[in-house]
């Protein structure tokens, strides 16, 4: 019983949050400070977004690093040349 009525930890912060949410918009430039956050968080997102569309690209070049390394080796050394003869 003592627990139901104990709210747990994310319920609690939660709260806390929403309510300095309130008292910053209350506060003078409070409100520019949330847009600020908005728009900083909408350009995060941006770039995750960016950063997970660079994962399939670093795969393919991994896999086009590993074949050119694997003709590299097979590959024979060049017969050395002759030094033509004056």
């Amino acid at each position: 019983m003592a627990r139901k009525r104990q709210k747990d930890l994310m319920t609690r912060l939660t709260e806390a949050g929403e309510e300095a949410l309130e008292r910053l918009q209350e506060v003078p430039g409070g409100q520019r400070v949330l847009e600020a956050t908005h728009v900083l968080r909408d350009r995060v997102d941006d770039v995750a977004k960016r950063l997970r569309k660079l994962d399939p690209l670093e795969k393919r070049v991994d896999e086009l690093e590993r074949r050119l390394k694997a003709l590299e080796t097979t590959r024979r050394p060049p017969a050395p040349r002759k030094k033509p003869t004056a």
